[in-house]
């Protein structure tokens, strides 16, 4: 057995604290041909249970919660608990199916197994099916979600252990740096608990500092809605190399643009400090790709949805995440995590129930970015045509954003409060409408850089605005 980190802990205490939520993270898998047989479905399962032993584990709690909960091997494993069937109503079109992984969003897994389940729905519109896969963010996080995912499909072209892990004895040079690391730990650990303290102040402070008052942040209820927008990530990238961003530089800037024009559809003035949005940074290294955990921090943005120009909105948005990068930010998180394992379990879940008690109102939104399959994945020859990322609402953020990669598509799953947020389709358009635009103006940019400049005393109006762009 083994105990749950912190951060893992921490989601759990978070769900049991607020019967409004359910933290359970989703992949809609949309695939092609008919559906599949149920012992065909088990046999793709059995090939990740043999993957991930995590998949046969539930958590147990200790006597008067001691100590920190603890993975079990499940006794009575059952893999008929774990898989559900449905269908959607007529016209069985993905109208029908986003009210479907609305309600799932909703439904708490079952504590007594362990923490996850698919859900296969049959006849999609278009000869086509779907899969929809739920773990708790107790057990995965966005990444570990798509390898639990992948481990379900057929084997990809060349699929084996790249990354052996070592072995034998520790290495003298290994041993000598130990001991060095134990002397200098009376000067070392308090050093760099100062450190960790400084850096994080700027997000302990943008996290309970109250913000603008929003209709983005609020109470939240039971139910949930769910809409999607699609951009061909091709695009996307020739975004990003024509302004000299990342492609998440251009993601998070299509996200701001959508909450701008939300707002403002809302009769809402959109101020500079109005929207502090959490962007979570992957932690996980190569080799740790096929753990099923948490490894994330996270940075607070505000987002610059009070710019109305689209290239200077993308500038912003690229400064400010280098800057909150540069300070080292998820660093520090990840230490002060790595510090709270070594306190009483007690203490570090009484300070999960405070903060999930606390009204915050400092973080309006929540944005991740998933990097998804680049091959194609296929369920016993089936393509899978399509991946939706899904996560939950919480801690009165109204709305949240999931990115996922897939081939040649780059999708944004949008979960939001249900009764707060009827427009979420603006959100959804308004993605697609920024994409556009910053497609348009980057194109304009290349255009004008390989134009010649006129001779003479004049120049290109291409050439000035070029300039300006700069």
């Amino acid at each position: 057995m083994t105990e749950l980190g912190p951060l893992d802990t921490g989601f759990m205490e978070m769900e049991d604290t607020d019967r409004r939520v359910s933290l359970g993270i989703g992949t809609v898998a949309i695939i092609q041909g008919p559906t599949p047989a149920k012992d065909e479905l088990r046999s793709w399962l059995d090939c990740g249970l043999e993957r991930h032993a995590r998949l046969r584990q539930r958590v147990r709690r200790t006597t008067w919660d001691l100590k920190a909960p603890m993975w079990e091997n499940d006794p009575k494993f059952d893999l008929g608990h774990h898989i559900r069937w449905t269908a959607l109503p007529a016209p069985s079109g993905e109208r029908e199916l986003k009210e479907l992984v609305a309600t799932e969003l909703t439904e708490r897994l079952d504590r007594d197994h362990p923490l996850w389940e698919v859900v296969v729905v049959d006849r999609l519109a278009e000869d086509r099916w779907v899969l929809i896969l739920k773990a708790h963010h107790t057990m995965v996080d966005g990444i570990s979600e798509i390898t639990l995912l992948e481990s379900f499909c057929d084997p990809a072209a060349g699929e084996g252990d790249e990354h052996p892990r070592p072995h034998g004895k520790r290495s003298r040079t290994g041993l000598l740096k130990l001991f060095r690391e134990a002397i200098q730990a009376p000067v070392t650990i308090p050093r760099a608990a100062f450190g960790t303290v400084r850096t994080l102040a700027p997000v302990l402070l943008a996290a309970i500092a109250p913000a603008s008052e929003s209709s983005l942040n609020g109470p939240i209820g039971r139910q949930r809605r769910y809409a999607v927008a699609r951009t061909d990530l091709s695009q996307v990238r020739e975004i990003a190399a024509a302004f000299d961003v990342t492609v998440n530089d251009v993601a998070v800037t299509a996200i701001a643009a959508a909450y701008r024009r939300l707002l403002l559809s809302r009769g809402e003035h959109p101020t500079p400090t109005e929207l502090r949005i959490v962007v979570p940074v992957s932690t996980r290294t190569t080799e740790a790709k096929q753990v099923l955990d948490n490894r994330v921090s996270a940075v607070i943005a505000h987002l610059p949805i009070e710019i109305d120009d689209p290239v200077e909105r993308l500038i912003a948005v690229h400064e400010q995440i280098r800057t909150h990068r540069s300070r080292g930010e998820s660093d520090a998180e990840k230490s002060v995590l790595a510090l709270s394992r070594r306190l009483p379990f007690g203490l570090v879940a009484e300070l999960f129930r405070l903060a999930v008690s606390f009204p915050q109102r400092g973080v309006a939104a929540f944005a991740t970015n998933i990097p998804g399959p680049r091959y194609r994945l296929t369920l016993g020859g089936r393509k899978v045509i399509e991946l939706w990322p899904c996560i939950p609402i919480a801690m009165r953020v109204r709305t949240t954003i999931a990115i996922l990669s897939y081939l040649d598509q780059l999708t944004f799953g949008i979960t939001a409060d249900y009764d707060t947020t009827p427009d979420i389709d603006t959100i959804s358009a308004s993605i697609t409408t920024e994409i556009a635009v910053l497609l348009a103006n980057a194109r304009d940019r290349q255009t004008s850089r390989r134009r010649p400049p006129l001779r003479g005393r004049g120049i290109s109006s291409a050439t000035t605005r070029a300039r300006s762009a700069k």
